[in-house]
């Protein structure tokens, strides 16, 4: 299963559209190291990007919002904090147990739910706000 970028996921600011591209290109690796049985290894990379990713990340695509006073900011900025949340909670976890295939698929899940329901909806709408 490849991950690839959609046209359709563009919000049309360039800068957050290559960081929505690296972040598919990231998952898209873990799940080509999980067909191959390297996924531990692959989830100790993508963990030390997600750590810096949703920092950059959502801090450009908020202060974008707070520009550009997108009405719905606030929202938006709940489910960054919430994703945040969850990518530290998995770290202490790995931290604490060692990295194991649940947290593969744990990481593959959250990633796969953050794909369909942030980026291609939420992201996409802030996107229809920008372009109007």
């Amino acid at each position: 299963m490849a991950i690839e970028w959609r046209e359709s996921l563009s919000i049309g600011v360039d800068a957050i559209d290559n960081q929505h591209k690296e972040l598919l290109r990231r998952f898209d690796r873990l799940l080509s190291a999980c067909q191959a049985g390297q996924g531990i290894e692959e989830l100790k990379k993508l963990q030390a990007f997600l750590e810096e990713y949703v920092h950059t990340h959502f801090n450009d695509e908020e202060a974008l919002q707070r520009q550009h006073h997108y009405p719905d900011y606030e929202a938006h900025h709940a489910e960054h904090l919430f994703f945040t949340e969850q990518i530290k909670a998995l770290k202490q976890e790995t931290e604490k147990e060692g990295v194991s295939t649940h947290h593969v698929i744990e990481t593959n899940n959250m990633l796969l739910k953050w794909l369909l329901n942030h980026i291609s909806k939420v992201d996409t709408k802030l996107g229809t706000f920008l372009k109007s």
